[in-house]
């Protein structure tokens, strides 16, 4: 799969005439609880010609493929990609963070050395309750439920329960997190759920499991709370990013 990978990203760089700047996994399988039948989900970030970013009228800043059963696969333009993180956009953190790396060049390096000073810990905190509150009122307050939903809960209530301790975006692996955060009474329950997670399809249905339930209720309730009292935080510097765009498409 990881030679079909590259394959495709090396055809995008051809199709779109672009040049893809780092390339990496975002989905479970880089949260570390993918199921045997999970699929791919590849996110990358290009840069176009120069002369495309002079252009008066805009050039599309999203490429995507057609997803299919195994394989989800787009990513976004340089400017797309430095605009987001001027407004600390929690997703970028994560695709700079991941453990799966398909290509990597050293604009990834030079991103990453800037990229926390435009971490804002009250847009992380949001991103996160709000994933989490979402996934939990859909998908966990049946008798039966679906058992990868559990961690799509677990993972961003824990995320910001890292960020309320330590103020840094949260790591990409869920064992991570878990390892820190997750309190000790409910570790074997968990870890019972992510063994069935790892060896089973992703539709398996078990029953409700009601002290999770009670743990992630009263941790919603908790965190939003602590949001709406968060202090803004933004930083508002634009000078490193104009130069890291400038120095990336080849204008320096």
């Amino acid at each position: 799969m990881r030679e079909l990978i590259l394959n495709k990203l090396e055809q995008i760089e051809k199709d779109y005439h672009v040049n893809i700047l780092l390339a990496v996994e975002s989905g479970s399988r880089a949260w570390g609880f993918a199921s045997p039948d999970s699929d791919y989900d590849v996110r990358f970030i290009y840069v176009r010609q120069k002369e495309d970013y002079l252009r008066l009228d805009e050039v599309r800043d999203v490429i995507e493929l057609p997803i299919n059963d195994e394989l989800d696969i787009n990513g976004w333009d340089l400017k797309k990609t430095l605009r987001l993180l001027y407004r600390s956009n929690p997703t970028l953190f994560e695709w700079f963070s991941s453990p799966i790396i398909y290509k990597e060049t050293p604009f990834a390096a030079r991103f990453r050395e800037i990229m926390n000073d435009y971490f804002s810990r009250k847009r992380s905190i949001y991103h996160y309750i709000s994933m989490a509150e979402g996934n939990y009122r859909e998908y966990l307050k049946g008798e039966m439920v679906k058992a990868k939903k559990y961690f799509y809960v677990l993972r961003p209530v824990l995320a910001c329960r890292w960020v309320l301790n330590r103020n840094t975006p949260p790591p990409m692996l869920f064992s991570e997190l878990a390892s820190v955060e997750l309190p000790e009474y409910l570790r074997p329950e968990v870890e019972r759920l992510l063994e069935m997670k790892i060896n089973s399809p992703e539709i398996k249905l078990i029953p409700r499991i009601d002290i999770l339930n009670e743990y992630l209720d009263k941790s919603i309730t908790e965190i939003k709370s602590m949001a709406a009292n968060s202090v803004e935080d933004q930083n508002n510097d634009w000078d490193r990013l104009n130069n890291l765009f400038i120095q990336t498409i080849g204008l320096e």
